[in-house]
């Protein structure tokens, strides 16, 4: 089941208080329309009644898929106060943990997860997809706006880049990059009951030495 807790909440922009629902936990097998809004981003939109603004508000959030064994946090902090001590015990029913710090990452994550998909191995096929469209002269670091993960489909995964108004798809084979990832077991180890955060810094962080030049 759903939990959630009514705050009132200030309108950031003219000041009025109004009551919005924030969800801690959400059960998406039980709470399947719940699951969507997580998706498309609904449940985090807001409306002013007073002066009509519209916008997003991101709170901390645990989404659960019980069916496909995976949990994810979202939260900018490191701990929110509803998750601790539930870590350990979800791995030992073969949970797979995550937080996510962004809607943005927190709904990649989902689909990533959806698909069935390593995201160690999504993360990584990223930052190749990233050394290759910059060493091949496609564009420069400066010309990427973001690099996405779309969908796994026939063992081929595909990662899209944006850049400025135009976008490059990449396929890359899964069992390409399990050979990549096989060479080097231990670096690309995680522990889930930590809820670890997954995404492009920590990347680049195991393939940046000490001194802070990759």
């Amino acid at each position: 089941m759903a939990e959630y807790r009514t705050i009132d909440y200030r309108c950031p922009y003219c000041g009025h208080t109004f009551p919005v629902n924030m969800y801690d936990v959400i059960d998406v097998d039980s709470e399947p329309d719940l699951k969507d809004r997580c998706r498309s981003g609904d449940l985090f939109h807001v409306s002013c009644p007073h002066c009509r603004k519209e916008y997003m508000i991101q709170y901390p959030l645990l989404y659960l898929d019980r069916s496909r064994r995976f949990g994810i946090l979202l939260s900018e902090r490191e701990a929110a106060p509803f998750v601790h001590g539930v870590g350990p015990a979800l791995v030992k029913e073969g949970y797979r943990l995550r937080r996510c710090t962004s809607l943005q990452s927190f709904t990649e994550k989902i689909t990533i997860f959806e698909d069935d998909a390593d995201d160690v191995m999504v993360e990584l096929a990223k930052y190749d997809t990233f050394i290759e469209y910059t060493d091949n002269r496609k564009g420069t670091p400066e010309d990427i706006s973001s690099i996405e993960y779309q969908r796994t489909e026939n063992d081929v995964m595909k990662i899209n880049v944006r850049a400025d108004d135009k976008s490059m798809s990449f396929l890359i084979p899964v069992s390409m990059m399990k050979e990549e990832m096989e060479q080097e077991k231990e670096l690309y180890k995680v522990h889930d009951e930590d809820f670890p955060v997954i995404d492009s810094a920590w990347v680049i962080s195991l393939f940046t030495p000490e001194d802070g030049k990759a």
